[in-house]
């Protein structure tokens, strides 16, 4: 994190999430919309719509920043590294970014929100920006964020280990694997937010957005998209530290 200035990474890390959210929002309300062309295209095209969403925006990001797109790999890091100086700004950076991405999906689907508001069949909206528990349960929902998210933030603490994949870029591309992976295997139960900006972030937007009968924001869920992935990212850390 020291190589990069304070400028840089609050600047690229609001590019890079802004561009992660887009996709991400993007594809879930590409399947969600009702007058969407990919409605119902599943959840293998939501895992791998955010997938790209990481490879797109940490590539973007990375020339500026290095990336992080996700308050909880900077956590990880800096629990690693014990550097702890710039984590402010990477996280000033990121929830800037997804409130940002979420306005732009809001736009690029802008006539489809006002449409599937009118259907007979319409769809809650609040998914298209954030996670929704399939089976509310506090305790079991915040385990499967911190797990999903030790899942994440290992593999990346691991990556930075084998120099040949940073100097190449390909971790970039091996992270964003991780993440479809965790959506396929992990994201069954709260959607996976492992990431507490691209949570929170999208669910502000979704507050102060004008989308018609868009419903709760359900703000009473808000804690655990953030509280898991946190939990997970400083476990992630100290393991790492002290494992390797």
């Amino acid at each position: 994190m020291d190589q990069f200035s304070n400028g840089d990474i609050f600047i690229g890390e609001i590019i890079g999430t802004a561009v992660l959210i887009l996709f991400g929002a993007g594809v879930c309300a590409a399947v969600t919309l009702t007058r969407s062309k990919a409605k119902a295209a599943g959840w293998v095209v939501i895992a791998f719509g955010w997938g790209f969403g990481v490879l797109a925006g940490a590539y973007t990001a990375g020339p500026l920043s290095g990336g992080h797109l996700n308050p909880a790999v900077t956590l990880g890091i800096a629990v690693d590294t014990g550097h702890w100086d710039k984590v402010p700004v990477y996280v000033a950076g990121q929830l800037v970014g997804a409130v940002l991405g979420a306005v732009l999906c809001w736009l690029a689907y802008y006539a489809q929100f006002a449409a599937n508001a009118e259907a007979e069949n319409a769809q809650p909206t609040l998914g298209i920006f954030s996670t929704v528990p399939e089976v509310r349960n506090p305790v079991a929902n915040l385990l499967t964020e911190v797990i999903a998210t030790m899942g994440l933030v290992l593999p990346v603490l691991a990556f930075g280990l084998t120099k040949g994949l940073g100097q190449s870029g390909t971790q970039t591309l091996m992270v964003s694997f991780v993440v479809v992976g965790i959506g396929l295997s992990l994201g069954g139960p709260t959607g996976y937010a492992i990431n507490p900006a691209r949570d929170l972030g999208p669910r502000i937007a979704h507050a102060v957005l004008p989308i018609p009968n868009k419903g709760t924001s359900d703000w009473g869920y808000s804690w655990i998209p953030v509280a898991g992935p946190l939990i997970g990212a400083a476990l992630s850390g100290l393991i790492f530290n002290a494992a390797y």
